[in-house]
């Protein structure tokens, strides 16, 4: 779960102002080397992009990290997204929407003419089938990886009856009809992340996109559609995947929308924040996102852009609560009074990231200034301890290795500092890494972790997609259920329209959430993204939703 960012605090969540209607115009807009001087392709038409892991696949469906999401993005187009840099919805697939009075049925009148890149119809037939696959996905290990289902429509068609979703009709080749359960606020936005990407049904089949074996701590896609044959209708088309190498995506000539001036786009998978600010440096790169700290003036110093993407993100230590011995809020609440989070912030985040005291940033409506505070206070926290039982309890702290997100640059360096502090007042702490693109964030929506560190990139302009997405019904990697008082104000607020009311009441759930500390959030970054001076026309987005056809290379 991943998914960075500035807006005004004026700013009404997204799913909001989709209660409205809205009509527009749509307006989606062999390998080759490192860069375009190697292999084929004019240099001044390839970009060349870092990422800090490999992507885990690329159906949308089964990923919620953004490393994934960035290629997906490129390929796929979703029904609704955002106007570019904003959080504000914009028409993609359909051009305009509507719901009716209970906000339960929503109706998508559809772009006419789009095809996928295998030549198949993008219709209202199309639409609906990828509708009815997230819903019938079946194994352990599908439900699992298909997190933003879970997370938007709580279940599966095993388990109907708890589902937010009802139907999807096709009632003529360009309108589309979703029914829910119940009527919902965040519905609409949700429906422009790329976990929601509308992929071609014929290639599904034939690529075997739903072959998923595996645990749900480790999926196995075994079908080719995922790294070989991820067929959508987007600005451009995976040519090669090399993994641990680079993936290039090609342009799509036949784009329905604003066609891309790149001819190639190469992402390269490169884990050391060093290693990528080097590559940048020598011209193996265009571009990379979060340049460490210490590298922004640099960087500055030596010509490159430094693009600033505002803070719409949360890092945390989570608990799962299930777990001994963070059963005990006692416990919970002396990690939360033993973390440094200062001197982390001074040491090791750039200007302008901020001591994250909710699991919501500060800029998002809801956000409550009077939520339960825990400071740093070590003396505190052994007396904790001595209160619960056990002044010198062992515990398992989970963090992710080949990595670097927004939040959370440098994974080893925060997992060390926090190790330290909390030895510092009488924890025992058992170290457990992980890979990153092994299965670091399924292992932990599955709840195996005690303790770990995570953290979050808003994928929609709503504290539904923070506080809902973590607390919301049974979410093993807390430990929380259902039936808790969270989940009460959160079902709550996600069907409330009136926006007034529905900010407070996302209020008293982060009053709520932060008095059961199941986790310690620490941090809100700002991102930045160091570029080639001839990269022109990227646009930073708070939502991390750049799409790569805006770009063009001018030597």
């Amino acid at each position: 779960m991943q998914r960075i960012m500035t807006r005004s605090k004026a700013m009404i969540g997204i799913a909001l102002a989709g209660l409205l209607a809205v009509t527009a115009a749509g307006c989606a807009g062999g390998d080759d080397g490192s860069n375009g001087s190697e292999g084929g392709g004019d240099a001044a038409s390839t970009f060349v992009y870092a990422a800090s892991a490999d992507p885990i696949t690329l159906d949308g469906a089964y990923v919620s990290d953004g490393e994934s999401l960035r290629p997906i993005r490129q390929i796929f187009d979703t029904l609704v997204t955002t106007k570019p840099g904003t959080t504000t919805l914009a028409p993609q697939l359909a051009k305009s929407w509507k719901p009716d009075a209970s906000s339960k049925v929503w109706t998508f009148n559809l772009e006419e003419g789009v095809k996928f890149t295998d030549g198949t119809a993008l219709d209202a037939d199309a639409v609906c089938a990828n509708f009815e696959r997230w819903f019938g996905f079946k194994s352990p290990a599908q439900q699992t990886a298909a997190y933003y289902w879970a997370t938007v429509f709580t279940s599966f068609k095993d388990k109907a009856k708890d589902s937010l979703f009802k139907s999807c009709e096709a009632t003529d080749a360009t309108t589309v009809v979703v029914s829910l359960t119940k009527g919902s606020a965040s519905f609409i936005s949700a429906m422009t992340m790329p976990s929601f990407s509308i992929a071609s049904p014929t290639a599904l089949e034939k690529y075997k996109a739903d072959e998923v074996g595996g645990s749900p701590e480790q999926p196995q896609f075994k079908g080719t559609f995922g790294n070989k044959n991820p067929i959508g209708s987007g600005p451009f088309m995976l040519e090669s995947w090399n993994r641990g190498d680079k993936l290039t995506l090609v342009r799509n000539d036949d784009y329905w929308g604003k066609k891309a001036s790149l001819e190639k786009v190469i992402v390269r998978s490169i884990p050391d924040g060093t290693a990528r600010r080097q590559a940048l440096e020598s011209g193996e790169i265009d571009g990379y996102d979060n340049a460490a700290p210490g590298d922004i003036q640099p960087l500055k110093d030596k010509g490159f852009q430094l693009l600033e993407r505002p803070a719409f993100n949360v890092a945390y230590v989570g608990f799962q609560q299930e777990k001994k011995p963070f059963d005990d809020p006692l416990v919970r609440q002396a990690v939360a009074h033993a973390l440094n989070k200062k001197a982390l912030l001074k040491a090791k985040y750039p200007p302008g990231a901020q001591e994250a005291k909710e699991f919501v940033p500060p800029t998002l409506n809801g956000f409550a200034d009077d939520v339960p505070t825990y400071d740093y206070d070590p003396a505190k926290a052994k007396q904790l301890l001595k209160q619960s039982g056990d002044p010198n309890p062992t515990v398992e702290f989970w963090y992710p290795t080949n990595v670097s997100r927004p939040y959370m640059p440098d994974p080893q360096a925060n997992f060390q500092a926090f190790k330290r502090d909390l030895e510092a007042v009488g924890f025992k702490v058992k170290p457990k890494s992980m890979p990153w693109d092994s299965g670091y964030t399924t292992t932990l929506q599955a709840g195996r972790a005690p303790m770990y560190l995570l953290g979050w990139n808003g994928d929609f302009g709503d504290a539904d997609n923070f506080i809902g997405t973590f607390f919301q019904g049974d979410q093993p990697q807390f430990g929380v259920k259902k039936s808790s008082k969270m989940t009460e104000l959160l079902n709550a607020a996600e069907t409330e329209t009136d926006p007034a009311k529905r900010t407070e009441i996302y209020k008293d759930a982060n009053r709520e959430i932060m008095k059961n500390v199941p986790g310690v959030p620490y941090v809100n970054v700002v991102g930045s993204i160091p570029l080639d001076k001839k990269v022109k026309g990227y646009v930073p987005d708070p939502l991390t939703n750049e799409r790569f056809n805006t770009i063009t290379i001018e030597e």
